[in-house]
């Protein structure tokens, strides 16, 4: 048996297991079983229960699975007729519907462990449950679920239990998890002031002073890169009318997500706040006759954008309403595409290296609800198939059938972070029809007037979101160019705030950003807040610092003092760490 369905066996055998305790601890009578599906590090199973599970309960959980396991009970598989079935769950309301809703004719197959329990399951499963003596598991949360993921049917109670083949495995998870606990972004936010939610404005982010000193220089990093590859940045109104959302497609295929503002103004006009950039760009294309001299056209921006999204899906930066994506919208001929998806790939290597990122590329094809010919879809899937395979060798890259943007085709660039986790972040889509429906043109060399191909792309896919993931893979500790305090000077008593302030009046000007602390208070409790915010370098000023020009250096993670750094010196560092955007800070000031 291949491990990845060795790991599908038992952990689906020990959902049953799960299911099995809660109807032994809450009584057959009080459980209503929904679905137990494994996962990728264990299993969940829901249910409908008297009573909320807490945190204290899940140790007797815990102790009756392993006593069902004890016992040793086999696992017997049995084919059913669709009036059988339903007789056997009639007491269950969550099978029965499971089971009306088969198609006719289905072959229905149910499981029982020991004698006394029994589910709705295709299998397959183990045998006997001395096989899952050696599974070493254990209950990770409770949380509320919709049955069938509809806010509208009945609230359950999701389980979800970690499960893997030994102790020592699941040890390691564990620590897995307790790291990426540390690193969540959310706590972090709160802890670094980076930013904020409130009601309000739900699941659109406030970004706070430090913040936003964070996000500007993610976006001058970019902003600089951009520049290089020849891209005009452009800023437009968050606001159109739903005629251009009408041309564009998105009234039609997109405006369950849209955020729609009915006007009370004589003519009726109805609004909508934009969900994404590409209309901004191709108006301002459309502003004048453009001919194959203007191609590539690239248009880039960073305009706020909005989507609806469940309440219950928001999360963090991960998943929010408002965000900036690090829009690119690119018109060009057919036969520039593959140089230009090249230096736009170029540009991604750049940028993801820059933070010792590695990613690969996934291309997804037409989806059901696609707008369009057939004939112009598979030319364009043919078109990035051939570009893929000489950029990587074919096969050397992921095919994801039916994922495609409405309008075309696209690459999804997947990135790696230092927890081993693996992002969706930019994608580059290739798009036939948004020219057509905007009517677009170029003159051509002959003379002709042909249509443009339209390329979508972006590297980070939202800046919040790239925000969460870098404060996460960083653990808050930020690369010296990216971080909101870059330097914190502490001057040891008042007198030496005089030169404190020169130091900083230095650094500013020289581009680092700064932050001093002159109150009257201890220097520990001084350096205690710079380290909590995770300032790369604390700088600490005395009397022989002022006599010499100098500054002695705490570096963040180190536990030594570098003493009489010469004042010039170590700015001529600060303004290198800044131009090669460096990952690791330096403690050479030599």
């Amino acid at each position: 048996m291949e491990r990845e369905e060795f790991l599908n066996v038992y952990r689906h055998s020990m959902a049953h297991i799960l299911a099995k305790a809660v109807i032994e601890v809450y009584g057959k009578e009080n459980v209503q079983y929904a679905i137990g599906p494994q996962i990728a590090d264990g299993f969940y199973y829901d249910f409908l229960l008297p009573e909320t599970v807490k945190d204290s309960d899940f140790k007797g959980i815990e102790e009756k699975m392993r006593e069902i396991i004890k016992r040793r009970e086999d696992w017997t598989r049995k084919e059913v007729s669709r009036e059988e079935a339903l007789e056997i769950f009639k007491d269950q309301k969550f099978k029965t519907e499971l089971i009306q809703d088969l198609p006719e004719g289905e072959t229905i197959s149910i499981y029982y462990t020991g004698e006394d329990y029994v589910d709705l399951c295709t299998g397959p499963h183990v045998d006997n449950s001395q096989e899952l003596m050696n599974v070493a598991f254990q209950i990770k949360s409770a949380s509320g679920s919709y049955w069938r993921g509809d806010e509208n049917r009945e609230q359950l109670q999701r389980i979800y239990v970690y499960a893997f083949p030994d102790k020592k495995q699941l040890k390691e998870h564990l620590k897995l998890v307790q790291e990426a606990k540390e690193r969540d972004h959310k706590k972090l936010g709160r802890e670094l002031d980076l930013f904020m939610f409130d009601p309000s404005a739900p699941g659109m982010p406030f970004w706070l002073p430090r913040g936003w000193k964070l996000f500007n220089a993610l976006q001058e990093f970019w902003r600089g890169i951009h520049r290089e590859h020849n891209y005009m940045e452009i800023s437009g109104p968050v606001i159109s009318s739903s005629d251009l959302w009408e041309t564009s497609g998105h009234w039609g295929h997109y405006k369950e997500n849209m955020f729609v503002i009915p006007d009370d103004n004589e003519d009726g006009r109805v609004f909508a706040v934009k969900p994404m950039n590409c209309p901004n760009a191709i108006l301002v294309y459309k502003r004048n006759v453009r001919s194959y001299k203007d191609l590539p056209f690239r248009i880039s921006q960073t305009d706020v954008i909005h989507r609806r999204e469940k309440s219950g899906e928001l999360n963090g930066l991960f998943r929010v309403q408002m965000f900036r994506q690090d829009d690119a919208h690119i018109l060009l001929t057919e036969e520039q595409v593959a140089d230009e998806i090249n230096d736009i790939m170029d540009i991604a290597g750049q940028i993801y290296g820059t933070f010792g990122l590695t990613y690969k590329a996934e291309l997804s094809t037409r989806p059901e609800d696609f707008m369009g010919d057939i004939e112009t879809w598979n030319q364009a899937e043919a078109d990035l198939k051939a570009i893929l395979n000489d950029k990587y060798g074919e096969g050397n890259y992921e095919l994801n059938e039916g994922d495609g943007a409405f309008y075309g085709p696209k690459i999804d660039l997947k990135m790696t972070d230092a927890l081993g986790r693996e992002w969706q972040m930019g994608t580059i889509q290739l798009d036939f029809q948004l020219p057509l429906n905007f009517g677009l043109k170029y003159t051509a060399q002959d003379g002709t007037q042909k249509m443009p191909v339209m390329v979508h792309r972006a590297i980070f896919g939202s800046m919040e979101r790239y925000i969460g993931i870098l404060t996460e893979n960083f653990k808050g500790a930020f690369p010296f160019w990216l971080s909101p305090e870059q330097v914190a000077v502490v001057p040891i008593r008042q007198q030496h705030n005089e030169y404190a302030k020169h130091v900083e009046e230095v650094l500013t000007k020289a581009g680092v950003r700064v932050e001093a602390d002159y109150a009257e208070k201890n220097m520990k409790e001084k350096i205690k807040n710079f380290k909590h915010y995770k300032d790369p370098y604390i700088l600490v000023v005395g009397d022989r610092e002022a006599e010499e020009n100098t500054v002695s250096i705490n570096v963040r993670g180190s536990n030594r003092q570098i003493q009489n750094v010469p004042l010039d010196k170590f700015v001529e560092v600060c303004r290198s760490l800044n131009e090669a955007h460096t990952l690791e800070l330096t403690e050479d000031f030599q």
